[in-house]
């Protein structure tokens, strides 16, 4: 069927013969007249089926209801005057309806799709069909779409190539739990979906591959939240004979091209790089925020002196952090109160509330305040007259904690000073290791194949957790793109990591055999990153959650109510691969 975008008729259409096809969006019967808004794709158009023009499909059009689909052929004409709207793209023509023909009829839908409907998520997701229809939803398939073809053009023009890699592959736990597929032609074994594609990346390194990538579906196992689905998409990229700022550039290139071509927006690029510590120290956050112009500082050493209030100088002294908050439109009492008992909840002693009125400090511990303490705190806050501060003193991580949240809430409000709508930042230099309590090992910070700073490598035995990794992230807006890092190419330095997590000769060979294979034919030094593509979409597109940017998504607990996933199998496909269930006691 020929038919015209019903959503890019203009004023040059008038008087054109056209042929439109989609949903019947809304319908309005005047009696003399009926008002059909006809949306594809492309938008809608008010169509006007008159007695006068075509008796047959004036009666016929005021039959019609709400999400059927229909053809309308007719000719486009101006609106009257004083009738244009202008919140519709088309909103100075409407088609003069000549014909009507109903492809499908649709039952009334379960919730208004022309506005934001006020009905619960999982209701939406059981009619994603319908769901999809909303204009929102439309744009943000569109979006999607085209950031993601905006990538692509953007790597293949730098030499990248798109290599797919596979979907069945070999179980290598990389810290969550993967998702299990039985084979039925090996019987008690099992292929795993890939968390990643980060083995195959590395062989295809060792395969004179020097610049790949690909639009990747990843799975884990994993619990839920806003920002994290059971599959995800990621763009993964790895290049041969590369170093931290060579993969970091083509991101910065990648990103800024998808910026431009999709939102019109330049971004600025190299984009500012934080170390670990300078991101937790400005910002207690390894994932800053850096649209707003208020920082965590530190005032610890100040409140070692004399002249500090005791609420700050008992922990200064113990070994603990003192740290504050610039609020610049200043709080009320009470809501300093309510901070305190959040802060107390969270094990700290409580917040030390200080406003900056008529030149001069008020605060609870006013009095307490020496000059030399005022100078250094006034130093290290820039408070300026009618705002307000926090102090907040205790152990480091819990201190970080909080004024961390207390930040992202406060920006969230809106009452912290905006300098910019994206903010991109590096953050580097994470340890390559932490201790797991758990399980009573060192675990990977990054992934096991992290290649440690050159200068540190002589600390792993003695030393582990001093040593640095060669890792880095990309944070958007206070979110986590993706991280990624310089790899070990050396395979002897490869099992001294591995021989520091726990994993021996055996199980490396078990587990990453075929890539320690693959090592001992030459491989060149490589590095490489992964990018979550669905956060990405969902920044770009102002959602919350990366459920609005994902056609089919899976709810917080795994399932899809559209299809019923996941669900149970009857007991001959469950034989047919040799699988059988053991009733718990």
């Amino acid at each position: 069927m020929k038919k015209n975008p019903a959503g890019l008729l203009r004023a040059s259409d008038v008087g054109r013969k056209v042929t439109l096809a989609g949903f019947v969006h809304r319908v309005r019967d005047h009696g003399g007249l009926t008002f059909l808004d006809l949306r594809d794709s492309t938008g809608l158009v008010q169509v006007v089926f008159s007695p006068g023009t075509s008796a047959e499909a004036h009666s016929a059009a005021r039959e019609v209801r709400p999400e059927w689909v229909v053809v309308v052929e007719g000719e486009v004409r101006k609106r009257p005057p004083g009738t244009e709207n202008p919140a519709l793209p088309t909103g100075d023509v409407e088609v003069a309806g000549e014909s009507i023909t109903v492809l499908s009829r649709a039952l009334p839908p379960p919730f208004p799709l022309e506005d934001e409907p006020g009905v619960e998520e999982v209701t939406r997701l059981y009619h994603r069909y319908l769901d999809l229809r909303r204009e929102r939803m439309q744009r943000n398939l569109w979006l999607r779409a085209r950031v993601v073809s905006a990538l692509r053009r953007q790597l293949e023009e730098r030499g990248f190539l798109e290599v797919e890699t596979p979907i069945l592959t070999k179980s290598t736990p990389e810290g969550a739990r993967d998702f299990l597929v039985p084979s039925r032609l090996q019987k008690g074994s099992f292929y795993a979906l890939p968390q990643s594609p980060q083995l195959f990346k590395q062989v295809l390194m060792a395969s004179g591959v020097e610049r790949y990538y690909q639009v990747a579906r990843c799975f884990r196992d994993e619990d839920l939240r806003a920002d994290r689905q059971p599959e995800f998409t990621q763009l993964d990229m790895e290049m041969a004979f590369a170093e931290e700022a060579e993969v970091q550039q083509e991101v910065e290139l990648a990103l800024a091209r998808a910026f431009r071509d999709v939102l019109g927006v330049d971004v600025e690029h190299p984009f500012p790089r934080l170390t670990y510590e300078e991101a937790m120290s400005r910002f207690s956050s390894d994932k800053p925020d850096l649209r707003y112009a208020e920082e965590i500082f530190d005032i610890t050493q100040a409140s070692l002196g004399e002249g500090v209030p005791r609420v700050l100088a008992g922990p200064a002294a113990s070994g603990g952090v003192v740290r504050g908050l610039v609020v610049p439109a200043g709080f009320t009492r009470a809501e300093a109160e309510s901070w305190g008992a959040e802060a107390r909840g969270a094990g700290l002693g409580g917040v030390l509330p200080v406003w900056q009125e008529g030149g001069g400090i008020r605060s609870p511990a006013a009095a307490h305040m020496g000059e030399g303490f005022l100078m250094a705190l006034r130093a290290a806050s820039a408070l300026g007259e009618g705002e307000g501060l926090v102090l907040v003193a205790g152990e480091e991580t819990r201190v970080a904690a909080f004024l961390g949240g207390l930040r992202t809430r406060l920006a969230g409000a809106g009452r912290l000073r905006r300098l910019r709508d994206w903010a991109f930042c590096w953050v580097t230099g994470f340890p390559l290791l932490e201790w797991d309590e758990r399980e009573g090992r060192y675990v990977s910070v990054h992934h096991p194949f992290t290649c440690p700073v050159p200068e540190d490598e002589e600390k792993l035995e003695k030393e582990p957790l001093a040593v640095r990794a060669r890792s880095y992230d990309l944070v958007l807006n206070g979110v986590e793109l993706g991280g990624g890092s310089v790899r070990i190419h050396r395979p002897d330095l490869q099992r001294r990591v591995f021989s520091l997590l726990g994993i021996g000769e055996e199980e490396a060979e078990s587990r990453f055999g075929f890539l320690l294979r693959a090592f001992s034919h030459g491989v060149p030094p490589h590095a490489g990153i992964a990018l979550g593509v669905d956060r990405l979409v969902m920044l770009m597109a102002g959602e919350e959650n990366i459920r609005a940017v994902i056609a089919f998504p899976k709810t917080s607990s795994g399932q899809c109510p559209l299809t019923g996933a996941p669900s149970a199998v009857d007991e001959a496909q469950l034989r047919e691969v040799g699988v059988s269930f053991r009733r718990e006691a």
